[in-house]
């Protein structure tokens, strides 16, 4: 080109970038000393947490887990160090509480048939072939927990068969409401009335003060394990998982019950989700430990934990409603009219377009509700169940550990942040995953 002298050919090579616009140095100057009120607050902060490292971790690191007693461990290391023997000494306690030691195994491979389970929920590129395990997981953990004949929970699941078949039967004759309805009635007929002479049946009845054991034609299962022999780590996971497994979709359809049209939905939806959030947890543990009963046809036998797990679910669920409708409300109108655009029907529209948007802006609510409810777990200690706070309780009252605090506590949190921890990064790697605003 005229007026030009020179004109390149080739392109130069990168560059690394300018000194100080890379690695820890930049790092500290963006965020702990972008301005000086800012660099103030970082160095008292860090001052701060040394001087909190200084008292904590002599006392940490010099303690020791070689002492079956606090008395030996005082006159050990004195009294400016941890014993830490207590935790050698009770962490079998701590994580399974008054489980049979022999059955230990069990609920150790309930939670990695869990892990299993979860995986490909968590994780889309693993196999969907594996979501049948995750549907049949919680029959088979619930079965491994607690023991007892195999046939209760196949008896339990059968139920889901049959209110399908029945569905299935009257959608065809009677249209999608009336089928629904009927096999919702069928799958209640049939736990309530069939399922316990089905299972005696089969696999037989236990002794009792009234009536001696009767032997059943197929009697397989494994040991039974009492829910008051549930303790520690295991009861807490055991609570958790069941109420945020339960409380999501539960949550779900009170968000789009309290958005409906039909008067008598919505005014359900609305008054339980107020009323429940306006109720401590703490008093609806108790109204399933104490109150519940009066409400069960005398010598009904309901399970401790099975109670707190509903009460814990209808907790959850109402706070996870209002996520999830915030949720919906966030969405522009123009998705809803692309849906009715696309001649879909309600529940198509909410399936694949509306509910997918809702939740993903929904992500830290929901997993923050999680977080919560997991943690909140430790409020059964009230009600006699002994997670690892109540069974601190225990421990501390035995005259080999009578004065230790602080060791048990700190382990307990730590197990807890490992956990909430856990699912924090879960919901960040999520949120980048469908990240779709650039």
């Amino acid at each position: 080109m005229s007026g030009q002298s020179y004109i390149r050919t080739e392109m130069l090579p990168e560059q690394p970038a300018p000194l100080g616009e890379t690695g820890i140095p930049h790092w500290l100057r963006e965020n702990m000393f972008s301005n000086w009120l800012n660099g103030i607050v970082s160095v008292v902060a860090m001052a701060f947490v040394a001087y909190v490292l200084y008292l904590f971790l002599p006392w940490a690191i010099q303690g020791t887990w070689g002492y079956g007693s606090r008395t030996e461990c005082l006159e050990a290391v004195g009294g400016d160090a941890a014993c830490w023997g207590v935790i050698r000494d009770r962490f079998n306690q701590l994580m399974f509480g008054f489980y049979p030691y022999a059955e230990q195994w069990r609920p150790m491979l309930a939670f990695v048939l869990m892990l299993v389970a979860v995986a490909p929920i968590l994780f889309d590129k693993l196999p969907r072939k594996m979501l049948m395990f995750s549907a049949l997981y919680p029959f088979i953990g619930a079965w491994l927990l607690w023991g007892g004949t195999i046939w209760t929970p196949l008896m339990v699941l059968a139920g889901f068969f049959i209110g399908y078949i029945v569905f299935r039967i009257a959608e065809g004759l009677l249209g999608d409401l009336v089928g629904i309805i009927l096999a919702i009635l069928a799958t209640v007929i049939w736990w309530l009335f069939l399922v316990g002479p089905v299972i005696g049946f089969l696999g037989g009845t236990e002794a009792t003060a009234d009536a001696a054991a009767t032997p059943g034609l197929l009697p397989w299962g494994i040991e039974s394990v009492k829910s008051s022999d549930f303790g520690g780590l295991m009861l807490s996971l055991t609570i958790g998982t069941s109420g945020i497994v339960l409380s999501f979709p539960l949550g779900i359809i009170l968000a789009l019950g309290r958005q409906s049209d039909m008067f008598l939905v919505k005014t359900f939806s609305v008054i339980y989700i107020e009323f429940i959030r306006g109720v401590p947890l703490i008093t609806l543990l108790f109204v399933a430990h104490v109150l519940l009963n009066y409400f069960l046809p005398p010598g009904t036998s309901f399970d401790l934990i099975l109670r707190v797990v509903i009460m814990v679910t209808m907790f959850a669920a109402a706070y996870m409603a209002e996520i999830i409708r915030g949720g919906l409300a966030a969405l522009p109108t123009g998705q809803y009219e692309a849906a009715d655009a696309l001649g879909l029907d309600y529940w198509k529209s909410m399936r694949l377009i509306i509910m997918p948007q809702a939740l993903k802006i929904s992500i830290p609510g929901i997993v923050g509700t999680f977080i919560g409810l997991f943690k909140d777990t430790t409020l059964v200690s009230i009600i006699g169940l002994m997670d690892p706070v109540g069974l601190t309780n225990a421990i501390r009252g035995t005259t080999d550990w009578n004065g230790i605090v602080w060791e048990l506590y700190l382990f307990i949190a730590v197990m807890f942040w490992i956990f909430t921890f856990s699912m924090s990064r879960y919901s960040m790697y999520l949120e980048r995953k469908l990240q779709t605003g650039h």
